[in-house]
């Protein structure tokens, strides 16, 4: 239930998570590694299971079976068949929760680049973060308030059924669910969607996004030590309603490890979001310009030798293969280059070393921040070359440059 920022690629700061945990123009539609199965493309979404989740499902099965069991007792067996419909259900309330993050992405225009049901609920990556705090407030609201509206439809859907039966018991289960689902998501703390909503509100009151950010962020830390604590605490005490008497030493581990996966999640996504927004605030500091490396133009048959001391002698750090005309054909990559023993350059032509250039490899020189990190993830490789406007040759750029420009940024203090 949580959504996730995600703005540059692999830069891919995350945050966010559903379940005990909410949920951003056009979707990207291509295929990720990692995702887990895809499930479908509501609105143009690629939905994604994770292996995780059939670990959650079956936990779910096991316990919630147990709760049936005490309640129909004829059951039998098939309460666990019973207890997984609840699970696929309960994961069919959280896909709606992200769909209603996704949905007013869309609405605002965000990308949202997939949807994906794993431990402990989903999430949405948005891509872009909302322009305004008002927008920011909505698009965290918008989950919590789905799950309230379905605990809402269940409750009366339960009252209009026989109780003591399995309709009854799914969807009283289904109810209170969704309600800690939207109760979890309201806590005040990033990544939680409360915790995006608090960051939009000292946003609009400070007027600086990331003092929004770092003020949710140290509340989802302090959410996080709480949870840690203070669930096991609560359960042990029977504050939250249970018989103390049926605690058990299993219990009392169960309880601790619970309240330390949802603590680390918590604390994770919250540390995850400060670096996000750090990294945003200096993405416009990315220059295609100031990061490329001087070339110089070499000829398919020139010696690598050769065309090394050209490159010295003018300052360069680059190689770029041109034909006849002095059209660019290809960049010399530079893990090539070292890949040749000295003895062996005067007898390798730099076109043995060369990446055949095409045009997503040419990158406008006048790019910064976000549509140069765009640029980049649509056409993945080591170089670019960079030209100017006129199509004159700038330089290249080297993606190992861009990433010690974002661990420069990461690493310097927010304004």
């Amino acid at each position: 239930m949580n959504q996730d920022d995600a703005s540059g690629e692999n830069d891919r700061p995350r945050s966010g998570a559903t379940g005990p945990g909410p949920g951003d123009d056009k979707p990207q539609r291509t295929e990720e590694p990692g995702g887990g199965i895809l499930m479908g493309r509501p609105f143009g979404v690629p939905v994604y299971v994770a292996p995780s989740w059939f670990l959650v499902a079956a936990l779910i099965t096991w316990v919630f079976g147990d709760q049936i069991d005490r309640v129909l007792p004829d059951l039998g067996a098939a309460r666990y068949l019973v207890s997984l419909f609840f699970a696929v259900a309960f994961y069919a309330s959280v896909l709606v929760h992200e769909l209603a993050h996704t949905i007013a992405a869309l609405r605002f225009k965000l990308p949202v680049r997939r949807i994906q049901l794993q431990f402990f609920g989903g999430v949405s990556e948005i891509e872009k973060e909302a322009e305004t705090p008002g927008r920011e407030f909505v698009l965290a609201f918008v989950g919590p308030l789905l799950s309230l509206v379905l605990s809402g439809v269940f409750y009366l859907a339960m009252n209009a059924v026989e109780p003591g039966t399995v309709p009854g018991v799914l969807l009283a289960g289904l109810m209170i669910s969704n309600l800690i689902v939207a109760a979890f998501n309201l806590l005040p703390g990033l990544p939680l969607d409360g915790g995006r909503m608090l960051r939009a509100v000292v946003w609009k009151i400070t007027g600086k996004a990331m003092s929004g950010t770092v003020a949710a962020a140290w509340v989802g830390r302090a959410l996080a030590v709480a949870v840690l604590v203070g669930l096991p605490l609560l359960t042990q005490t029977g504050l939250l309603g249970n018989d103390t008497d049926d605690i058990s030493g299993v219990n009392t581990v169960t309880d601790a490890l619970l309240a330390a996966i949802l603590a680390a999640i918590i604390w994770t996504g919250a540390g995850n979001s400060l670096r996000m927004a750090r990294l945003r605030e200096h993405l416009p500091e990315l220059r295609a310009r100031t990061l490329t490396r001087r070339a110089i133009p070499v000829e398919p048959a020139t010696p690598l030798s050769e065309a090394l001391r050209r490159a010295n002698e003018a300052g360069a750090r680059a190689l770029v293969v041109v034909d006849g005309q002095g059209n660019p054909t290809g960049l010399v990559r530079e893990t090539s280059i070292a890949g040749v023993p000295q003895h062996r350059r005067p007898w390798v032509a730099v076109s043995a070393l060369s990446q055949e250039l095409t045009d997503g490899m040419k990158v406008p020189a006048e790019l910064t921040g976000q549509p140069l990190l765009d640029h980049l993830r649509a056409s993945p490789a080591t170089e670019y070359l960079v030209v100017e406007d006129t199509g004159e040759i700038y330089g290249v750029l080297s993606t190992a440059d861009v990433e010690r420009a974002f661990v420069r940024a990461m690493a310097r203090p927010s304004s």
